[in-house]
Parts: C-alpha cells; sequence; structure tokens
C-alpha cells in the first residue's frame, strides 16, 4: 500500500507499507515535516509492537518530527536504516527531555 502526500505538485513524503508476516513496515521517502504526522500516526495505527520505520530515503525532518521518532521509539516503534543526523537529532532531543 502506498501513501503520498502532496504540497504544490511536489512529492514530499512517500510511504509504502508492508508486512513480513511479523512486522509492519512503513519504507518513507522524502520530506517529513509537521503536518505529516497525522498521515504518520493513522499509519502505525496506535500500535507500537511490530512497527518498524524505514526511514532510509527520508531526506529532511524538523524538530516535531525528531520529538514524534524519539516518542515513538521509546514506546517500542523500531527505526532502521535512520540517517545518522537524524539519530543523533533524536538522542539530542531525548536527551534534553531528560533533563527537563
Amino acid at each position: 500500500m502506498v501513501h503520498r502526500v502532496h504540497r504544490q505538485n511536489v512529492m514530499a513524503l512517500k510511504i509504502v507499507k508492508r508486512s513480513d508476516g511479523t512486522r509492519t513496515i512503513l519504507k518513507i521517502s522524502g520530506r517529513i515535516r509537521s503536518g505529516d504526522l497525522e498521515e504518520l500516526r493513522g499509519q502505525i495505527g496506535g500500535y507500537a509492537a511490530g512497527i518498524v520505520l524505514d526511514l532510509e530515503e527520508v531526506t529532511l525532518v524538523d524538530v516535531e518530527v525528531v520529538r514524534f521518532l524519539g516518542m515513538c521509539e521509546a514506546k517500542g516503534v523500531e527505526l532502521v536504516h535512520c540517517p545518522p543526523y537524524i539519530r543523533e537529532w533524536v538522542f539530542r532531543e531525548q536527551a534534553s527531555d531528560e533533563e527537563n
């Protein structure tokens, strides 16, 4: 199943959902902005266990997305092929939340 979010005739986000029998994998491509989070929440469907977010083709995120990814991971969602800059940003946001 493929879901696309378009902005001004430019595809900003593509989500391909598949299952390997035990896990649901959401392969995400393009830019993820805070306005896309509702779509991602809908795709995850309130479940964390057995959900994998494949971020290999993600090119750009904003701070709200980084916080969302950190919350997902804390709830048991697996983040795979996460670009190093996103991984570092998630780590910094989580550390900042722990300090406060």
